[in-house]
């Protein structure tokens, strides 16, 4: 494995973002999703639950929950990722318990908390999402699911997952209205991340023409976990050959491999168009569209 040069500035960078994106999606719980009974799914949606019946902080939750997750990261899906979730995940939980408690808490109108919590979450998501990190919970679940179950539907494991935090929810609060309510919120997030990263498509198509594309190729496969594919091409003009990376990923890696060209070579090629839909290996399966 190859060691990444330190580069303070980057790291001074993604912290601010990610500051940035912890900071909004804490506003959508503390501000408009736990005060009115509405719980997001995943972890955080868990830990507000716990918080309702016996009030521990919900980032400290969280932050426990994480730890089991974070060490089986850090022993099959490598350091750099469990660091820049690690991170993230610390960075929340100061957000949540120590920042967010003097923040106002909305108690209106119960869907107007949902939207507006789902608003607030999936942007701060969605920046978190653009530096390369996440902040754990079912995202680092799926991710280890995905290794022994390469061809495993991620998104409908994640839709299973908040589904159970719902039906938890209704249970705990005794109302059916908070799972309504949570829905509004998980699909308003959702919409809100897809647009801060990359509209509505499920994936993007990525080539690169570049003097450096088994540099490029190398770091994608390490530091992004995708397959990339040369193809040969033969500039019309100047009548020189030359390789063509062609590469499939998800959204949320998109920023990720456009950062890697740029740090390799600035000078590059880049096309970026969208995918609506990539079946084969470490997507949905090619027979996924008949079932």
């Amino acid at each position: 494995m190859t060691l990444q040069k330190f580069d303070g500035k980057k790291l001074l960078y993604d912290t601010l973002w990610e500051t940035a994106g912890c900071v909004l999606f804490s506003v959508g719980i503390h501000c408009f999703t736990a005060p009115n009974h509405i719980a997001p799914g995943g972890v955080t949606g868990l830990a507000t639950l716990i918080n309702y019946l016996w009030g521990f902080p919900i980032g400290t939750v969280s932050l426990l929950m994480n730890l089991p997750l974070l060490l089986l990261a850090l022993r099959f899906l490598g350091t750099n990722f469990t660091w820049r979730t690690a991170r993230t995940v610390v960075i929340l939980t100061i957000v949540l318990d120590l920042l967010m408690p003097s923040a106002p808490a909305y108690t209106g109108d119960a869907i107007l908390a949902a939207l507006f919590g789902g608003v607030f979450t999936g942007a701060g998501l969605g920046l978190v999402f653009m530096r390369g990190s996440t902040t754990g919970g079912s995202d680092i679940a799926c991710r280890l699911l995905q290794l022994r179950y390469p061809h495993m539907p991620v998104g409908q494991l994640v839709l299973l997952l908040d589904a159970a935090v719902l039906a938890a929810s209704a249970v705990v609060y005794q109302n059916i209205e908070t799972l309504l309510y949570g829905m509004i919120t998980i699909y308003t997030s959702s919409q809100v991340i897809d647009r801060v990263l990359y509209g509505m498509d499920s994936g993007r198509l990525l080539i690169v023409m570049s003097e450096h594309t088994r540099e490029i190729a190398d770091q994608i496969i390490e530091r992004v976990g995708r397959g990339v594919t040369f193809l040969d091409g033969e500039g019309a003009f100047s009548g020189k050959h030359r390789q063509v990376l062609l590469c499939a990923v998800r959204k949320v890696q998109y920023h990720k491999v456009k950062t890697i060209v740029n740090e390799i070579d600035p000078q590059a090629f880049f096309i970026s168009t969208e995918a609506s839909e990539i079946l084969g290996y470490g997507f949905n399966p090619l027979n996924y569209s008949q079932k």
